[in-house]
C-alpha cells in the first residue's frame, strides 16, 4: 500500500482527529501513570481511607507506611558504612566540644548553683555568707573545665554503648515522615523528574506502534489492550533505567548508565549536606546522649566526674550548711540532670551545631564517592524497590482505563 493512500485513508477517516490524538493521548497516559506512581510512592504521609476493623480501604504512601524499614535501609545502606558513630564524633573534636559547654555553662554559673541550692531551702542559701558563696562560684569555675573535658572524653570513648545510632535514625524518622520523604525527594530529585517526563516520550512512542496497529487491525481490544502496555512498559522502563546497567556499558562512543549513578558527585554532595543537616548532626547525637534511651549511662558518667567538685571542703561545706547531710546526699542526682539539662542547651546552639557537623559532612561526601556503583544505587533503590510491582500494575491498570475511554471516544464518531 502506498504512503499516499495510507495518508489518504486516515484523512478520510470519520474519527479522524480521534485517530491523530492516539500517541498525544498515549503520551498523557504514560506522563499521568509514572507521575502518580511517584506520588503514591511518597503520599499522603498519613493513611487516608476507610479502617474497618483490621481491614484497611485507602492508601498511604509507601516509604511513610515502611518509615521504620526504609531508615533502617538508610543507615544500613549508607550511614553505618560511611562511618562508625565512634569516628564520627572524634572527628567532630570532644575537646572543642567540652570547650564550648564550659563557656555556656561558665557564663552563667552563679544563676546554676543559686538555682540548684536554692531547690530545697532558699532562706538559708539567700542567708549563706556572700564571702562561702563566692568560694562556692569560683571553686566551680576553676573545675568545671577540667570536669567537662573528661566527661566529654569518656562520652567520646564510650559513645557506641551511649548511643544506638539505628535506633536513634528509625525514631527520628518514624517520628517525622515528613523527613524520610524529604531525604529521598532531596537525594534523587533529578530521577524523579525523569521519571516522570520520560512517561511522556515513551508514552509517544508506544501510541505511535499503537496507531499503525489500530490502523492495520481496527479490533476494539487494541485500545485498551495498548493502554495497558503503554502504562506497564513506561513505569517499567523508567524505574530501571534509572539503575541499570549499575556499571556503564560502553558502545563505540556512547556510554549506557544508570542515571542516578551518572550523578555520583552530585547526590554525594546532597545526601551528605542533607543527613548531616538533619540526622547525624552533633545538637543530635548529643541529645541521644543526654536524654536518649542509654541516657542512665551518661548520667552515671556524669555523676562520677562531678564527685571531686561536690565532695571539695568548700562545696561540701556550703552544702550542709543549706541542705543538711541527707540533702547533700540526694544534690548530687540533681547536679547530674541540671548538667545534662546545661550541656544539651549548649550544643543546641545552631551555629556551633553546624560548624561541628561540616565535619562528618566532609567525610561522608569523600566516602560516597569512594562506593562501589552496587553499593551506591543503594541510597535510593529501596524507595522505587518496595512495593514497585505496585506502582507497574497501577500505572498498567490506570492506562487500560485510558485506553477503553478513548475507544469509547472513537467509536462515538
Amino acid at each position: 500500500m502506498a504512503l499516499n493512500d495510507v495518508l489518504l485513508g486516515i484523512y478520510q477517516r470519520p474519527d479522524f482527529w480521534s485517530f491523530i490524538a492516539i500517541p498525544f493521548v498515549a503520551a498523557f497516559v504514560g506522563w499521568l501513570t509514572n507521575w502518580v506512581a511517584i506520588e503514591m510512592t511518597f503520599r499522603p504521609l498519613e493513611f487516608t481511607g476507610i479502617r474497618l476493623g483490621s481491614l484497611r480501604l485507602g492508601w498511604q504512601g509507601i516509604i511513610p507506611a515502611k518509615a521504620g524499614k526504609m531508615a533502617g535501609i538508610v543507615v544500613d545502606n549508607s550511614l553505618s558504612r560511611l562511618a562508625p558513630l565512634s569516628e564520627m564524633f572524634r572527628q567532630m573534636e570532644p575537646e572543642k566540644i567540652a570547650e564550648h559547654i564550659t563557656r555556656t555553662i561558665n557564663a552563667d554559673m552563679e544563676d546554676y548553683v543559686d538555682e540548684i541550692m536554692s531547690e530545697r531551702n532558699e532562706v538559708l542559701w539567700e542567708n549563706v555568707p556572700i564571702m562561702v558563696k563566692k568560694r562556692v562560684y569560683a571553686r566551680a569555675r576553676r573545675q568545671i573545665p577540667d570536669i567537662m573535658d573528661n566527661i566529654v572524653d569518656d562520652m567520646a570513648a564510650n559513645i557506641e554503648e551511649l548511643v544506638d545510632l539505628r535506633e536513634m535514625v528509625v525514631g527520628m524518622m518514624q517520628r517525622n515522615t515528613r523527613l524520610l520523604v524529604y531525604i529521598f525527594k532531596q537525594v534523587g530529585h533529578a530521577e524523579l523528574s525523569f521519571v516522570v517526563r520520560s512517561g511522556a516520550y515513551l508514552g509517544f512512542l508506544f501510541g505511535l506502534v499503537q496507531m499503525a496497529v489500530y490502523y492495520l487491525h481496527p479490533e476494539n481490544w487494541v485500545m485498551p489492550v495498548f493502554g495497558f502496555l503503554v502504562g506497564y512498559v513506561t513505569n517499567w522502563l523508567a524505574l530501571n533505567i534509572i539503575f541499570r546497567p549499575v556499571e556503564p556499558i560502553w558502545i563505540g562512543p556512547y556510554c549506557i548508565h544508570g542515571l542516578f549513578m551518572r550523578r555520583k558527585d552530585e547526590v554525594a554532595d546532597q545526601f551528605s549536606a542533607v543527613s548531616t543537616l538533619e540526622i547525624v548532626n552533633l545538637r543530635n547525637v548529643m541529645a541521644e546522649v543526654l536524654t536518649g534511651p542509654r541516657s542512665y549511662r551518661t548520667k552515671a558518667i556524669i555523676k562520677r566526674h562531678m564527685r571531686p567538685l561536690l565532695e571539695s571542703s568548700v562545696v561540701r561545706t556550703a552544702i550542709q550548711l543549706t541542705m543538711g547531710a541527707e540533702g547533700y546526699a540526694s544534690l548530687k542526682s540533681r547536679v547530674a540532670e541540671r548538667a545534662v539539662t546545661m550541656s544539651l542547651g549548649s550544643v543546641s546552639d545552631p551555629r556551633f551545631s553546624r560548624e561541628r557537623s561540616g565535619i562528618i559532612r566532609e567525610i561522608f561526601r569523600k566516602r560516597m564517592m569512594e562506593m562501589s556503583n552496587a553499593e551506591f544505587q543503594e541510597l535510593l533503590r529501596p524507595a522505587f524497590k518496595e512495593d514497585e510491582w505496585v506502582l507497574i500494575l497501577l500505572g498498567a491498570v490506570l492506562g487500560g482505563i485510558a485506553g477503553g475511554v478513548q475507544l469509547l471516544a472513537m467509536l462515538s464518531f
